[in-house]
């Protein structure tokens, strides 16, 4: 067996763990079929993973890590904003389309952590991923195009990653992709609504102001 970084061999344990669990679910997979799946021996997986909560982060953190890529890619700054923010949606159901069974293993995986004690940890820092990449996301275009937002960057992000992960569930009981293609123009419009563009001023009948730092007074001597 060719010799090969640590960090690269982790890599390649962690995405035979997710194509052997996105088969055979999560509690059927073993270190040993995970070991078969990548081609290692059993004491290779050993000295890569001490514990069974490492091997599960590492997996969480890289199913994420592949719906997150595609998205960063696709949020460029395009003639409206309208247009980015779906290109963006798009990219991230164009993923759930290919690999249904990949995000049908984020939820188990959630479900998994939350019911082992000791695991808890692992879903709490899954869902906080998800919403710390939507805020990544949100100052990205902030930056670049000149947006002021109606909401606070924390709350547009929870409410990002809560809509997106709810749709992805619905998709995969019910497999409706005109359903769910008509709740995503939904949730763009309704995104678009909270974000005003700063650079062109106003904000429409009704809107409400964007949310800014709040500054208190200087404290009398």
């Amino acid at each position: 067996m060719a010799r090969m970084p640590s960090a690269d061999r982790r890599r390649q344990l962690t995405e035979a763990a997710i194509r052997a669990m996105t088969r055979d679910g999560v509690a059927r997979t073993t270190t040993r079929s995970i070991s078969a799946e990548a081609g290692v021996s059993l004491s290779v997986f050993h000295y890569c993973f001490d514990s069974k909560q490492a091997l599960l982060e590492s997996v969480m953190a890289a199913i994420t890590e592949h719906s997150i890529a595609v998205v960063k890619e696709a949020v460029q700054p395009r003639a409206t904003l309208r247009e980015t923010v779906r290109a963006g949606f798009q990219a991230y159901w164009d993923h759930v389309s290919a690999h249904p069974g990949e995000h049908m293993l984020t939820y188990e995986l959630t479900q998994y952590a939350l019911r082992r004690p000791g695991f808890e940890h692992l879903a709490r820092r899954q869902y906080q991923l998800y919403a710390d990449t939507y805020a990544e996301l949100i100052e990205q275009l902030r930056h670049h195009m000149g947006l002021e937002l109606r909401v606070p960057v924390t709350v547009l992000a929870r409410y990002l990653a809560a809509m997106t992960d709810g749709l992805t569930l619905n998709h995969l009981v019910l497999g409706d992709a005109t359903i769910s293609t008509d709740i995503l123009d939904t949730i763009t419009d309704h995104v678009a609504g909270l974000v005003g563009d700063d650079c062109a001023g106003g904000f429409g009948d009704g809107a409400r102001p964007p949310v800014r730092e709040r500054v208190a007074p200087p404290r009398s001597a």
